[in-house]
């Protein structure tokens, strides 16, 4: 009777499994099984790029980076030179845009530094980290 019971067990939990293992074979180039989460102030390249128009880019980089090269329309913005790059954010934010910040990888912690300014520091509503930085961006 416990042998039965026991075989039964077994079988329901390889069916249970069967879904997950073929869902995780037939998409395993879709799923970054090694990817962080998005967190709560970050926003992914798809979203950012759906936010169109109403979106201004800040790069939180260091300027040597920023000069090599960027996204389309960013501004720099880094610890640095915050002082004297920040007047030239608020010229251009608006209350109806979003703005993404960005770094050079998932972890590089400039941009959540530079994001966390923008809000606290300098009053701005709507900031985000881009989730993956620069890299990102270039994957896209």
């Amino acid at each position: 009777m416990k042998r039965s019971l026991f075989s039964q067990a077994l079988l329901l939990l390889a069916l249970a499994f069967l879904p997950a293992l073929g869902e995780a074979l037939y998409l395993r180039e879709e799923v970054s099984w090694d990817a962080p989460p998005v967190a709560n102030d970050e926003v992914t390249i798809q979203d950012a790029l759906a936010w169109g128009e109403s979106l201004l880019w800040v790069d939180a980089r260091p300027d040597a980076q920023f000069e090599t090269e960027h996204i389309p329309g960013a501004l720099s913005l880094n610890e640095d030179r915050w002082n004297e790059l920040l007047p030239q954010v608020l010229t251009t934010w608006a209350p109806e845009k979003r703005t993404v910040v960005y770094c050079s990888s998932q972890s590089c912690a400039a941009s959540h530094e530079v994001a966390r300014r923008l809000r606290e520091d300098a009053g701005l509503k709507n900031v985000f980290v881009l989730h993956g930085g620069w890299e990102a961006w270039q994957k896209k």
